[in-house]
């Protein structure tokens, strides 16, 4: 018999439908991707070299839990250069990816009952992490631009609200909190003595001269009650490397450091090695991934807001866009009617080829996240595909 707190869980969107992508391809079905947040282009070259010599020289054994002291220290030197945040290496937990850093601060902060803040629309698996730690996820709407709105927060304050769990760049959103929206934020936090899990890992990735910043930077009070979460997936496209990382005060990073040790002991050993070259050798891959990814962002944006029945606001971050499809639900194609966005998706799918997530996975209904992560060339064939769908609807 499952336990119940895996029998309340509910299993990841995202993945499912790469499950069914995969079904149709293996059956010879062409399929555009646009469901799944992972970067087109390969791991720069830098760091799959350094992996190779690390393998090389035998760097394939356990590392301390918290991770090898040299990528402990680059992590604090880019925290400091990029984010002017000061940590010391002890403040820096490695994780297997930016996900398990997630966890591993939510298990740290989080009892049995404690009420968690989540601004929505929100990533699929932040309500899921907060269950299986056995806190009480909040849902805390956002404006209708996806922009933060502090009195939200507020109001869904009560005695059992520990902590909030912020994402900027957002996934699914794109949306970029601004320093403003943060300071009060980080106010109310501090007036209500509350703990912030601030997840930055799609930071390099913002477009339009806008800006990033950490909660953790906005004072001192908040710099000691966040917990950054970062990794190395979205902005050095490595993805399948499963690295990433916290940095917290003292006391939180030593649970963290804790709680990991009993469930991966510690991060990939070479893998550990060959980030060293993320911070080093990578700035130019990096800003490349940027710029493209900007261009497909301006082009899927023009694309939908030009088919009937998608609005779509233009994000300035992350590689994800989320336009309102509510003005398409309700119509059909043949027998198929289609009442929600989910059903929306499975049409795309089905009639199109086409692979985004629906928005309630999101606690967004009326939505679809489409993931920009893709080739030009597939995304106008995507868009192509979509327009000529959404057509045959009456």
């Amino acid at each position: 018999m499952l336990s119940k707190r895996i029998a309340n869980i509910t299993p990841s969107a995202t993945h499912a439908m790469t499950a069914r992508i995969a079904e149709k391809r293996a059956a010879g079905e062409s399929v555009i991707t646009f469901s799944i947040g992972e970067p087109d282009f390969p791991t720069p070259r830098p760091i799959v070299e350094a992996c190779e010599q690390a393998l090389r020289e035998g760097k394939t054994r356990y590392t301390s839990t918290n991770g090898i002291a040299a990528l402990r220290e680059a992590v604090c030197e880019k925290l400091w250069k990029d984010n002017g945040l000061p940590y010391t290496p002890a403040q820096i937990c490695i994780s297997s990816g930016a996900k398990q850093a997630l966890s591993n601060a939510v298990y740290a902060l989080c009892d049995e009952g404690d009420e968690v803040l989540i601004p929505t629309p929100c990533y699929v698996s932040y309500v899921e992490i907060v269950k299986l730690a056995g806190g009480v996820p909040v849902l805390v709407p956002t404006r209708d631009d996806f922009s933060l709105n502090a009195e939200n927060f507020r109001r869904a304050i009560t005695p059992r609200t520990k902590l909030i769990l912020l994402n900027s760049p957002n996934n699914p959103t794109g949306a970029v909190y601004s320093r403003a929206s943060l300071e009060a934020l980080g106010r109310i936090a501090e007036e209500n003595d509350l703990y912030v899990i601030s997840d930055e890992v799609y930071e390099k990735l913002v477009y339009d001269g806008a800006e990033h910043v950490s909660i953790a930077s906005v004072s001192d009070a908040m710099y000691e009650r966040t917990v950054v979460v970062n990794g190395f997936s979205k902005a050095y496209a490595m993805t399948g490397w499963r690295l990433g990382y916290t940095a917290s005060s003292l006391e939180v990073s030593r649970a963290c450091n804790a709680f990991q040790g009993h469930m991966t002991s510690c991060s990939v050993s070479f893998v550990q090695a060959a980030a060293l070259k993320a911070f080093t050798d990578c700035s130019d891959a990096v800003e490349e991934m940027r710029q493209a990814f900007e261009e497909r962002r301006d082009y899927m944006h023009a694309r939908l807001n030009a088919m009937p029945g998608i609005r779509c606001r233009k994000p300035q971050g992350a590689f994800y866009l989320m336009p309102d499809v509510r003005a398409c639900l309700g119509r059909s194609a043949g027998a198929r009617k289609i009442e929600t966005a989910e059903d929306l998706c499975d049409y795309l799918l089905d009639e199109a080829g086409v692979a985004a997530v629906f928005g309630e996975a999101f606690c967004m209904p009326g939505t679809i996240r489409f993931a920009y992560a893709n080739s030009m060339e597939n995304i106008r064939l995507g868009m192509d595909r979509m327009e000529a769908a959404l057509a045959r609807l009456k």
